[in-house]
């Protein structure tokens, strides 16, 4: 009868921690892996490391969707919901933004995201403004790898 009450603890302790780490996950804050170059140098600095960034993603920002030009997001893809971008906010609501093509201007509820590296970046000059709902959080800090552990600045 022992061992069977010491797994019962051991699982009911891990369902609770899970519980526990998914809201804060969910609602809080979460680590998010840096991919590929389109943010390089401000993630991955070093385009031949086989080295990703992680980043802690604020999800408190989302109440009332405050964000600002210059911050650094992570969204969901607009065209497919299952992929996810990191990029900065260039253009807010109402504001005028000068693309390769033209000059357009960001519809409410919107915002024009770019990443730092312009040649190798998939962002709204390719899809467009995206909804401020796809917005999952803002980056603050570098994690990883710990030489480049720091704040985020606009």
């Amino acid at each position: 009868m022992g061992i069977q009450n010491i797994l019962w603890q051991v699982a009911k302790k891990a369902f609770t921690g899970s519980i526990i780490g998914l809201t804060i996950s969910d609602r809080c804050c979460s680590v998010v892996p840096v991919r590929g170059d389109s943010m390089s140098p401000t993630f991955n600095p070093q385009r031949n490391s086989h080295l990703d960034d992680y980043v802690l993603v604020d999800k408190f920002c989302l109440k009332d969707y405050k964000f600002a030009r210059g911050d650094v997001v992570v969204f969901s893809s607009p065209t497919n919901f299952g992929d996810r971008y990191i990029k900065r906010i260039v253009g807010m609501p109402g504001e005028w933004i000068s693309s390769s093509r033209d000059v357009i201007r960001v519809p409410e509820g919107h915002c024009w995201v770019e990443g730092d590296n312009k040649t190798s970046s998939l962002d709204s000059r390719t899809f467009g403004p995206i909804p401020l709902g796809l917005i999952q959080g803002r980056v603050t800090r570098v994690l990883w790898p710990p030489q480049r552990i720091s704040k985020i600045g606009q």
